[in-house]
């Protein structure tokens, strides 16, 4: 289903919002939320057990939501990250954000995995992608008693999540920690992390990253993109945060030369930053058939 399963205000407050996004992205997030939130709280959600707060860590912030379908036996596994500029955000965003996406997931025969995890400036780079590294430890050892098949694992992280498990995909740092995830996918992700004057999240980065700038390029996603092994589809939409769609098409195109085979690559029509994650499970759902197509393929 593309744009015809969205209703007439929601198309038009889309392609109203989408050309002045960039102006107050803070203000166009609010109404994009506003509009969605009626919309995923009278959506489908039968069939979908939620266990809730389930600890991966000893931080208060260190949980994680498992959304499992009724009668599942060794499904496959959405792991979702959420973002929040490194400074904010949780899994819950709302009262439908981001339960939304995994919702829908498991609607479709997935055990969806919400994520949450420690905030800067207490937990600074790469403490993110450490706590990504340990929910998936979680989810490796616990997801069979909820009908889902660990061996069968796709990683999701949108915004600074995208950040994170980018991180944790690519950093070799981290290549102790790595478990076997089938594939990654970034949407909207934060793949370079600048401080430009067009990064209204430039504070965020520097909490995260720290005030040394010279230092951000090396610690960044993008320097890593060309040794991910496993399978990555790049996500953005049509109207980004400044850059963010500039950074996914050059993080695509360093795996391209790396690999000699391009991965996949999406942009999301008539989407923003925002309406990206939240329009899962709305009855809009091109974005969610690409990626459970993009996670069989890796899992053949």
């Amino acid at each position: 289903m593309g744009a015809a399963a969205r209703s007439g205000d929601l198309d038009r407050l889309l392609r109203d919002v989408g050309p002045v996004w960039q102006q107050d992205i803070r203000s166009a997030g609010d109404r994009v939320k506003a509009a969605y939130l009626p919309l995923l709280m009278a959506a489908p959600r039968e069939g979908v057990a939620v266990h809730r707060d389930l600890p991966y860590g000893a931080h208060a912030r260190q949980v994680l939501d498992v959304y499992q379908p009724l009668g599942a036996r060794k499904a496959p596994v959405v792991v979702f990250v959420h973002g929040g500029a490194f400074v904010r955000g949780a899994k819950d965003i709302n009262a439908a954000m981001y339960g939304n996406v995994l919702t829908w997931f498991a609607r479709q025969g997935c055990v969806g995995v919400n994520v949450e995890y420690r905030l800067a400036p207490e937990a600074r780079h790469p403490h993110g992608a450490l706590d990504v590294a340990a929910a998936c430890a979680w989810v490796a050892e616990h997801i069979g008693e909820f009908g889902g098949d660990p061996a069968s694992i796709c990683l999701v992280g949108h915004s600074a999540g995208g950040t994170h498990a980018a991180t944790y995909a690519g950093d070799p740092v981290l290549d102790p920690l790595r478990r076997d995830i089938a594939c990654l996918v970034l949407v909207s992700a934060r793949l370079s992390a600048d401080t430009l004057p067009e990064n209204p999240n430039a504070a965020g980065v520097r909490a995260y990253y720290g005030e040394d700038t010279q230092c951000h390029g090396a610690h960044s996603p993008m320097a890593h993109a060309a040794r991910l092994a496993m399978p990555v589809f790049v996500v953005n939409a049509q109207y980004e945060n400044p850059l963010l769609d500039v950074y996914a098409a050059e993080f695509t195109h360093r795996i391209a030369q790396a690999r000699r085979v391009a991965p996949r690559h999406m942009s999301v029509a008539d989407h923003n930053h925002v309406s990206v994650m939240a329009h899962f499970n709305s009855g809009e759902q091109l974005l969610g058939e690409q990626i459970l197509d993009f996670f069989e393929a890796a899992r053949r």
